[in-house]
């Protein structure tokens, strides 16, 4: 009698792909860490701001091959959140810490710390949000509250790439503050309820076109200015004021709302007369 041969599932094959590229990134992450931690030099800052690099790259490509295999799960969910929180949490804070930020002591070491909590806040959150009544991931919307811990991550990392390219002293004591001021920064826009967008749904519009046109022309004007390594400090500098812009654009409509909500609630709970 012929052996019964168990078919492969296909389905739960694929559902190791994307799992498999966050780990490349965790990957990434840890090994920043430990070049970040025993660095003896600019050039091992660089090399561990580099291996972030990767870290986004794989961050990029793992929700997007969920979604193409359709294997989007829970647990996708979950552990692309502590891949974030190890390559884009801890590893860009001990980075620019070690980088510069050491230099001011313990100062130093709670703005790198708060750059660390806030992004596991940001992240647990965005869990909540995420997670429908059975824990299944949602689908995306146009917007997410607070700015992504990989954004957040990646203005550091860009900071420590392009100044690596230029020769430059941006890790000197007299920049210590102005990093410090903008990890703190950082910080709180990825705990904040300022709303970015996601580009999950981009449409092709005239506001998109112009805004793609706008993005390229600045970019090859940046490039040609400085260093084409300074390309992704503009563009990620770029999605956060886009993000601060629509929120003061949308602020006197959002109070207005508020507003009106918080009056029907109080006619609401007021007793008949």
């Amino acid at each position: 009698m012929a052996a019964h041969r168990r078919k492969l599932d296909l389905r739960k094959t694929l559902f190791l792909l994307p799992n498999m590229i966050t780990l490349s990134s965790i990957f990434c992450g840890f090994d920043s860490i430990r070049m970040s931690a025993t660095s003896t030099g600019d050039d091992d800052y660089y090399r561990a701001s580099i291996l972030l690099v990767y870290a986004l790259f794989f961050d990029m490509l793992d929700g997007r091959v969920a979604r193409l295999t359709k294997t989007q799960s829970a647990f996708g969910l979950q552990i692309d959140s502590l891949a974030d929180v190890v390559s884009f949490g801890v590893a860009p804070a001990l980075l620019v810490y070690k980088w510069s930020l050491a230099q001011s002591g313990t100062v130093g070491l709670i703005f790198a710390f708060a750059f660390v909590a806030a992004g596991a806040v940001r992240l647990a959150r965005f869990n909540v949000l995420s997670m429908g009544e059975h824990g299944a991931p949602t689908k995306p919307g146009k917007y997410i509250v607070g700015l992504p811990v990989p954004g957040a991550a990646g203005i550091l990392i860009s900071l420590v790439v392009a100044n690596h390219a230029i020769s430059g002293d941006l890790s000197s004591a007299k920049y210590v503050y102005p990093l410090m001021g903008l990890t703190g920064f950082l910080a709180f826009l990825m705990v904040s309820t300022i709303r970015f967008r996601s580009f999950k749904d981009l449409r092709l519009n005239g506001r998109t076109v112009a805004l793609v046109m706008f993005a390229v022309a600045s970019s090859a004007m940046v490039s040609l200015q400085t260093k084409p390594a300074f390309v992704l400090v503009w563009l990620l500098a770029l999605y956060v004021l886009i993000g601060l812009v629509e929120t003061l654009l949308t602020l006197p409509r959002d109070l207005a709302r508020r507003r009106r909500e918080a009056d029907a609630a109080e006619r609401t709970s007021m007793p008949p007369t």
